[in-house]
């Protein structure tokens, strides 16, 4: 790495040097459907880091990303880590309070809107004293400034150095629990990522093209979109819309993606799809990951029947910034997490903070470099989530004796059945074993006797009616065990879900 510990550095200036600044970079699946190169991503880059100073904004002050997936995501990014400015790239389906509460809370100096989410973004920069520049890819209405003219005769501005331990961007949490919280990074994070699972998991070559369907403002969508890609010099696939099962076939078909980077929920929906029509698209896949929320091992034999390629399952955080457990090229069980990725370290510990060995319910705790420096402004949760070198998920597992980790739900999602502990995810997965199913969510609820026992709410696949389920709470003590059954079943027409397609449990409890 360069001496500089500006990660801009290494995943751009690096290119230039070694001979792959004409290597497509980025190339866009929607709209104009644009390309840009590393050399000229470099340059715009450098361009968007003299336009940012010719405007004030200072060395660590924040830059608000309302960006959808095109090339000005990259260059808005790459371009703030080169002034020493800080991105915070954002969900772009977020409503506008939330936003504004954002907003107000980083402090933003300057935001970045693409035009289509103005309706909603507008209205929550109100009453922001910090934010000083709102700049729209796009029309921009009064008050506002132009991409175009913001860029228009700036002078381009070198990388400015830094630490490798300076924060670099923020990331705030999907709030599957509550509030969001800002998640700060550092620069060398992001090559950490690439270092470990980025080139001894994924394996990611030069010649590779990348395609993920989650977006680049969530970690996992990060990294596999763009510092993965950027790592090696290889391509990746943007697309700035709802990745449906009907688009994302067709970008498989069309653009050839080598790696293709999905969620559990969205392999479900494709794999319903061309079941459906007996055609699976022609592609040139060779890997395909998921992470997210655990993977049913139905999906993954689906997959491997179907495509003839397996889906590597993993398990990653905003907190750490990607995956750090995962199933491995050659070395896949489904219905397992995994193993640990080189480069991080894992404990499973009981209640009272200590160790627990294989066959043992435990909270899963990792060490690794990528992990944040902490929670914005949220002292208390950062202490009680960064212990030293450790970092708290917040997910049970169970080790097997091979090494494998189990998941087992969320630590507050964990509740006991007659003195039993019961993980929701394991009765979820008995659930939508049934042919009728198709997704289901369990929390505790309780009986006459005020004590907790599960209640699912079931989703029904398309054409099935609650006739067909027949004796759903049978089929599930047949599969798990007769505690476990669900005491109460919802049918629903779909389950809240956080925009990454996590299950959000604590709104469903809100329910019972």
């Amino acid at each position: 790495m360069l001496n500089n510990g500006n990660a801009a550095n290494w995943f751009l200036q690096r290119h230039l040097e070694e001979g792959r600044g004409g290597k497509t970079a980025f190339i866009e699946a929607s709209g104009e459907k644009r390309q840009i190169t590393y050399q000229a991503l470099s340059d715009q880059a450098e361009m968007l880091a003299g336009a940012l100073k010719r405007a004030g904004i200072l060395r660590e002050e924040r830059a608000a990303m309302f960006v959808l997936d095109r090339l000005e995501f990259p260059v808005i990014f790459w371009g703030a880590l080169k002034a020493g400015i800080v991105p915070i790239p954002l969900n772009t389906l977020l409503a506008t309070d939330v936003y504004q509460t954002i907003l107000l809370d980083s402090r933003a100096a300057i935001a970045f809107v693409s035009e289509e989410l103005l309706p909603v973004v507008l209205p929550a920069t109100k009453n922001c004293p910090d934010l000083r520049e709102i700049i729209v890819i796009g029309k921009a209405p009064e008050g506002t400034t132009s991409y175009s003219i913001f860029l228009d005769g700036a002078v381009p501005s070198s990388t400015l150095p830094c630490s490798d331990d300076e924060v670099a961007f923020w990331l705030y949490s999907s709030g599957s629990t509550g509030q969001p919280k800002g998640v700060r990074h550092v620069h060398s994070a992001l090559k950490f990522t690439c270092d470990t699972y980025g080139a001894q998991v994924l394996c990611i070559e030069e010649n590779d093209t990348v395609f993920s369907a989650a977006k680049l403002f969530f970690a996992y969508g990060m990294g596999n979109g763009m510092s993965f890609p950027m790592s090696v010099g290889a391509t990746a696939i943007l697309f700035d819309g709802r990745p449906t099962p009907d688009v994302v076939s067709n970008i498989i078909e069309v653009y050839k993606p080598t790696i293709y980077c999905g969620v559990p929920t969205l392999y479900a929906a494709m794999l319903h799809k061309w079941e459906d029509e007996g055609v699976v698209p022609d592609n040139a896949i060779k890997t395909c990951i998921s992470a997210g929320e655990a993977l049913p091992a139905k999906i993954g034999n689906r997959w491997k029947d179907l495509l003839g390629v397996d889906i590597m399952d993993g398990v990653g955080s905003t907190e750490m910034l990607h995956i750090f457990l995962s199933n491995s090229p050659g070395d896949i069980e489904y219905g397992s997490s995994g193993t640990v990725v080189p480069g991080y370290d894992i404990r499973l510990v009981d209640e009272d903070g200590e160790e627990v060995g294989p066959g043992s319910l435990g909270e899963l705790l990792v060490r690794g470099q990528s992990a944040a420096a902490d929670y914005w402004n949220q002292r208390d949760k950062s202490r009680a989530t960064f212990e030293g070198e450790w970092t708290r998920t917040g997910d049970k597992y169970e080790m097997t004796d091979s090494g494998r980790l189990i998941y087992c739900g969320r630590t507050d999602d964990m509740f006991k059945v007659s003195g039993i502990w019961v993980s929701p995810f394991e009765i979820e997965q008995a659930l939508v074993a049934h042919p009728a199913v198709l997704e289901a969510a369990v929390v505790a609820a309780r009986d006459d006797e005020d004590l907790e026992k599960p209640k699912a709410f079931v989703v029904l696949k398309p054409g099935q009616n609650e006739a067909d389920l027949g004796d759903l709470k049978e089929f599930v003590k047949e599969k798990i065990g007769k505690w476990k059954y669900p005491r109460w079943v919802e049918i629903v027409d779909d389950l809240p879900k956080t925009a990454t397609g996590k299950i959000q449990r604590f709104k469903l409890r809100e329910l019972v």
